[in-house]
């Protein structure tokens, strides 16, 4: 559990450092004494890099699901096995569990 707890915290810390800096490049393109030609191009590519860097938080986001997904599917049934011996024991007049 504090695994995942961990990976979480650093897939958030990184998703905000990685869109802090991309605000904070857009803004220094904006106010940057370029032509607005280079302005656009140097936007197109702050966008680029914006796109890959969400796609790349989208993998790891459905990565993590998918591990979180099948630990609750493992307890699940864990939960459903036991609660089958518990009942078949109580069916069979066992009660030392």
């Amino acid at each position: 559990m504090a695994e995942n707890e961990e990976k979480s915290v650093v897939v958030n810390f990184l998703a905000g450092v990685g869109i802090g800096a991309i605000i904070g490049a857009g803004i220094a393109l904006l106010f940057a004494p370029k032509s607005g030609v280079e302005t656009r191009e140097d936007l197109k590519k702050v966008a680029q890099d914006l796109s890959k860097s969400a796609d790349e938080l989208k993998k790891r986001s459905g990565e993590y699901l998918e591990t979180a997904k099948s630990k609750v599917q493992q307890a699940y049934g864990t939960a459903q096995e036991t609660i089958q011996k518990r009942r078949a024991g109580e069916e069979s007049g066992d009660t030392t569990t």
